[in-house]
């Protein structure tokens, strides 16, 4: 299916050339793509994102990859704030859990296979950094959701799913977690309980779908040290 465009005015450059080294995927979260596109679209909005991905498998170009599209908002992963500066984004079609969250399509995950290993090919993205938004603004976000196949892109080289079943050494203790989270990427030094476990939840609607309720359970930790101590 051709690439179809919209140009976005919101949009600005980029910190520094060759910045670029992050892909952050979306839900839209809006009852429409048309909807969504509009708003994407909008100045006053002042929200942008550089692809709109239909359910269909339409995909729209909104902002050049070479210009800072407005899409992370206040995020930060591995200490790094401007995460817009140095990430292209992806927004997928879905009414999000606030307007009735539901499986992303075939043709809308082939679409973006295709959209992203091209991406992938053009920009030095190591698969450690294709997060979801979520990952990147726990306390804000849930998007794309734990509906999001990252099993699936991570076997066609878009990102990282690690074996899971591999034996790993866990330390239980909360300060150990914790570090373990910060080594993954993770916000996690400023807050108390209700971050943590916005972080957690973050950590299991990406790595671990089935469970999402920010509890940090034997098999949570197991696979948080799978992440941050594999390779």
């Amino acid at each position: 299916m051709p690439m179809r465009e919209r140009p976005s005015p919101n949009h600005g450059p980029r910190p520094a050339p060759g910045t670029v080294d992050m892909l952050l995927l979306h839900y839209t979260g809006m009852p429409s793509a048309a909807a969504a596109l509009d708003r994407l679209c909008d100045p006053a909005a002042e929200v942008s994102a550089h692809y709109l991905i239909e359910e269909d498998g339409t995909v729209w170009r909104l902002v050049d990859e070479m210009r800072r599209a407005w899409h992370a908002g206040r995020a930060v992963w591995a200490g790094e704030r401007d995460i817009n500066g140095r990430s292209i984004g992806i927004e997928l079609a879905n009414p999000g859990h606030e307007h009735g969250y539901r499986p992303f399509p075939e043709a809308q995950i082939a679409a973006l296979e295709g959209l992203a290993c091209g991406i992938l090919a053009r920009h030095a993205i190591p698969p450690v950094r294709v997060l979801g938004h979520s990952d990147v603004a726990p306390r804000r976000k849930e998007d794309p959701g734990e509906l999001f196949p990252w099993p699936r892109l991570a076997a066609k080289g878009i990102g990282r799913w690690p074996d899971f079943a591999a034996p790993t050494a866990v330390d239980p203790a909360p300060e150990a977690v914790r570090r373990a989270l910060a080594r993954i990427g993770y916000e996690v030094e400023d807050g108390g309980e209700a971050a943590m476990r916005a972080v957690v939840t973050a950590f299991q609607r990406h790595w671990r779908p089935e469970r999402c309720d920010g509890a940090l359970d034997e098999e949570t930790a197991r696979r948080i040290f799978v992440l941050a101590d594999g390779p």
